[in-house]
This record gives structure tokens, C-alpha cells and sequence, in this order.
């Protein structure tokens, strides 16, 4: 019996951790989308701000760029992996 606990819970990780990949992916994505974007940095950044308040998280100015930065570069650092 124990044996199939643990089975289970070994497939609940699995699957947690399948959906926190997706979910990492999903805003990952969607910032990547944001940033490339063909709009003033101002505007894009606002719009990322908005998305992150209707989540619950709520950042300065600061915060916002250095999270802005952080993204950016892991973009540029994606792009020069592929190439």
C-alpha cells in the first residue's frame, strides 16, 4: 500500500513539474512577445506592469527595469545560443 502512495506522489510531482515548466514557458513567452514588440519601451513596460498587477504583483519603477533588463538579456543571450 505504501508502495503505491509513493507512486502516486511521484506522478503529482511529475505533472506539478510539467506544469510549472508550461507556465515558465507561457511568461517567458509572453514577455519575449512584449519586449520584441514594435512599440515605444514606455508603453511596453506599462503593459507589463498592468499584467503583472492583475496578477497580484506590484513593482516600483526599479523593479520594473531591472526585471525588464533581466529578460532582456536572457533573450539576447537565447538568440546568440541559436545562431
Amino acid at each position: 500500500m505504501a508502495k503505491s502512495a509513493a507512486h502516486n506522489d511521484r506522478k503529482t510531482m511529475k505533472a506539478f513539474n510539467y506544469f510549472a515548466a508550461f507556465l515558465s514557458g507561457v511568461i517567458i513567452g509572453s514577455a519575449a512577445g512584449l519586449l520584441l514588440a514594435p512599440e515605444k519601451g514606455s508603453d511596453t513596460r506599462e503593459r507589463i506592469a498592468e499584467a503583472l498587477r492583475k496578477r497580484g504583483i506590484r513593482l516600483d519603477r526599479k523593479e520594473m527595469d531591472a526585471l525588464v533588463d533581466d529578460i532582456t538579456e536572457e533573450l539576447t543571450n537565447a538568440s546568440k545560443d541559436e545562431e
